[in-house]
């Protein structure tokens, strides 16, 4: 019988440095091993060179990298390209990589499926089927083929950050410390539906941007495209980013899907510039992008337009993103594995 190996993917110095000291190696090898994963990112122990082979064998017999390459690709005709990564438990994910002149985005995943289940997103019609691990998480990085080229990361894939939040808490740590990636907290982006409880351990743990998912100021209306705000209303959320200080280096903003016909009059926007009255913060606009079975419609371009002025007349910085990968479902709300779920996956 196979033994199951540790993954060495996603362990922070310390853990490198306490797994060195229990196969009987020196402490400053987990440095060494830190250097190898996060800078080299190397596939094999045995990449691992500076280290003993009698100890690279040693490691080798209780754990493993724990890298795993996409099994899959789609390209999009705007250069986006879609990649399904399998997870540690044998199901799997996808992860967007938007490149757009002098930015690289990827748009990485949280979890399989969504616990949300918000009304627009597709995601969330696959039903809820587990948290990633940091393993998982890391590596939609780690084996990434354009990887040296990102200049930012986004959690805004599959499911709720905060849903999963150590995992994230601890991807988002090695992505930032100076022993793994060494990034910028201002690379990297983090949106919730906002889970009050875990955006306030979130906020005070991490210097990452945030991004709130909102869709709607009225809180009715709120919970028939968001279930999530009968436990969480934006108003409690609102309040709680009010004891934070956005006007430096961390960024924060609310996403906002316009719905043509049902979120984009001028009363939506006067309720907007109410609620965020004096928060430092911005407004993403973007675009619906039609899913089967639900009975709402795009906003024109004009209607927009009208939208983005009224809020940056009233003081809220606002901009209309982008719609990018839209002709392989990439696009914001469209990401799903149901069918790979189902035993239908590539191979």
């Amino acid at each position: 019988m196979e033994v199951q190996k540790t993954h060495l993917l996603g362990k922070t110095l310390d853990e490198l440095k306490a797994i060195a000291k229990e196969t009987g190696m020196p402490s400053f090898t987990g440095g060494q091993m830190a250097k190898w994963l996060y800078e080299q990112h190397v596939r094999s122990i045995d990449d691992m060179t500076n280290i003993s082979k009698r100890n690279r064998e040693a490691l080798g017999e209780k754990f493993d990298i724990g890298c795993a390459a996409p099994i899959d690709e789609q390209r999009s005709l705007d250069g986006t390209v879609k990649y399904l990564f399998p997870t540690e438990d044998g199901k799997f994910v996808e992860t967007v990589y938007i490149p757009e002149d002098d930015r690289a985005t990827l748009c990485v995943s949280s979890q399989v499926g969504c616990k949300m289940n918000c009304l627009f997103c597709q995601t969330g019609k696959q039903g809820f089927h587990g948290n990633l691990t940091a393993t998982d998480i890391l590596n939609q990085i780690y084996s990434l083929p354009e990887r040296d080229k990102l200049t930012n990361i986004v959690f805004m894939g599959q499911g709720e950050p905060m849903d999963n939040l150590d995992n994230v808490l601890r991807t988002t740590e090695l992505l930032t410390a100076k022993y793994g990636y060494a990034w910028s907290p201002k690379r990297i982006t983090v949106s919730s539906v906002g889970v009050r409880n875990k955006l306030k351990r979130f906020l005070e743990e991490s210097e990452c941007h945030v991004a709130i998912s909102l869709h709607s100021p009225f809180a009715d209306q709120r919970a028939e495209l968001m279930p999530a705000q009968r436990g969480m209303p934006i108003e409690d959320v609102v309040e709680l980013l009010r004891n934070y200080d956005f006007s430096h280096q961390r960024r924060l903003s609310f996403e906002y899907i316009v719905f043509g016909g049902l979120n984009d009059t001028k009363e939506h926007a006067r309720e907007i510039t109410r609620l965020l009255k004096g928060l430092y913060c911005r407004v993403n606009l973007i675009r619906f992008h039609k899913i089967p079975n639900v009975p709402l419609h795009e906003a024109s371009e004009e209607r927009m337009e009208e939208f983005r002025d009224y809020l940056t007349h009233h003081g809220i910085f606002t901009t209309i993103r982008a719609s990018r990968g839209q002709d392989i479902f990439a696009a914001c709300g469209l990401l799903s594995t149901a069918k790979q779920l189902s035993g239908t996956a590539p191979r």
